[in-house]
């Protein structure tokens, strides 16, 4: 076997394997030996069909075969003689005819970067931490509360908190919506719903009330020919509802599973889940962290192409309705993040193979179990993980991540962050 390797800008790599021509042949031809032993054919008895009725039939089938067979044998046997790290299966390209008594093929492919030492103990780590307060218990029983809520028809002025039903149309540089009549709305008054504007036009408001207002409609106002523009809108309220809360008690606490309608039993199983749902964050803040650090710490790291594309395609998507394929220039726009990104993922992955960072089998166990006990029936949920290779794997590498971001941290200059719930819970930059 004969082995050259072009180098392709940075990180890719054009590999050109040769091979005797005779090692295909000695495949087919033990692959129709076999055949011969076992296929059945009608009007042949077993064991006794023809080879050339049998190369006739199979031919083209069995040369493809052996042939995808030797390319994968060889080409590991090629990647592994070159000291190479492929990141993804090659693309390869052969004829799969013999010249000058040899098949050749060309494989072509991105490999991983050569890593810089990976000192992480200069890195400043900042390490959130927090706790949950039995007042975070008692903010998300309210919360539950709210979701709960009834509202009633009021004969009164509308407030903060109360639902307005309304009937509008807003008119703006000749343009009219809705084109005819009036469009039918309704909100709960500084809940966020609606945009400032509106929720004050409406304040103060009583059913059947007519009025024509103003109002300033903001730049990212889902319809085109309001957003940013200053309209009259012509209002119309139909009717003013009030909050109704239910009551914490029994009735209450068994909605959400709770039989016996025990408050204790309920406030610990909120508490559980909170905890579940911190651990989880921190954990996350903790890796953004770490990724970012790194990635920052050795930002001329080469990074493959293929990967910051695939990267930047699924950043892109992300903010697309399902299904729906990115613009080209989003998906453009999402490289520099994705280039991060994948640089800080080989980084971590690097220092894992570096430092022998295995597995915590007891943690992905762990993990499992928290995933499935936010389901109905955790049971089936584990089941499905188990039986299931790729929601495994994808399982494994998020216990890994983790693994490796706890590391860094322990080996790095890191300084505890003491937050709230609220301030781990809030989203970054929110």
């Amino acid at each position: 076997m004969q082995v050259s390797v072009e180098n392709v800008g940075k990180l890719g790599r054009k590999l050109t394997v040769k091979i005797p021509a005779e090692r295909l042949d000695a495949q087919v031809g033990e692959r129709f030996a076999e055949m011969s032993r076992t296929v059945r054919l009608k009007g042949f008895r077993p064991g006794k069909v023809p080879l050339n009725v049998l190369k006739q039939r199979f031919g083209q089938q069995v040369h493809g075969e052996a042939l995808s067979d030797l390319i994968g044998s060889t080409l590991r046997e090629a990647v592994e003689k070159e000291n190479l790290r492929p990141i993804a299966n090659p693309s390869v390209e052969t004829t799969g005819q013999a010249e000058n008594g040899e098949i050749a093929y060309t494989a072509s492919f991105e490999i991983m970067p050569e890593f810089p030492e990976i000192d992480v103990a200069a890195l400043e780590i900042a390490r959130p931490k927090a706790t949950v307060e039995d007042a975070d218990i008692d903010k998300m029983i309210e919360t539950l509360r709210m979701q709960r809520r009834s509202f009633d028809v009021v004969d009164r002025k509308s407030k903060d908190g109360d639902f307005v039903m309304f009937e509008y149309a807003a008119e703006t540089d000749g343009y009219r919506f809705p084109a005819e009549g009036l469009e039918r709305a309704g909100s709960v008054l500084g809940s966020g719903t609606l945009f400032k504007a509106l929720d004050e036009a409406l304040a103060g408001r009583s059913a059947d009330e007519d009025l024509v207002q103003d109002v300033a409609f903001p730049e990212d106002f889902r319809n085109a020919d309001l957003a940013g523009k200053t309209a009259k809108v012509t209002f119309k309220i139909v009717k003013v509802q009030e909050p109704n809360l239910p009551a914490i008690d029994a009735d209450f606490v068994k909605t959400f599973g709770v039989a016996d309608g025990d408050l204790e039993t309920f406030r610990k199983e909120v508490r559980a889940n909170l905890e579940r749902e911190l651990k989880a964050t921190l954990m996350a803040r903790l890796k953004a962290e770490v990724a970012e650090k790194l990635a920052d710490a050795h930002a001329a790291l080469d990074v493959p192409e293929l990967m910051v594309q695939a990267e930047a395609q699924s950043l892109a998507a992300s903010n697309m309705p399902r299904g729906q394929q990115p613009p080209a220039e989003f998906v453009a726009q999402a490289e520099p993040v994705a280039r991060k990104r994948v640089a800080a993922a080989l980084l971590m992955g690097e220092i894992a193979r570096k430092n022998e960072i295995r597995v915590d089998r007891k943690r992905m166990a762990e993990m499992l179990t928290a995933i499935a006990s936010t389901y109905e029936e955790p049971e089936k949920v584990i089941e499905l993980y188990n039986g299931d290779p790729q929601l495994m794997s994808g399982l494994q590498n998020r216990v890994m991540e983790d693994q490796v971001a706890e590391w860094v941290a322990d080996h790095a200059k890191s300084t505890d962050q003491n937050l709230s719930f609220d301030e781990v819970m809030r989203p970054i930059g929110g």
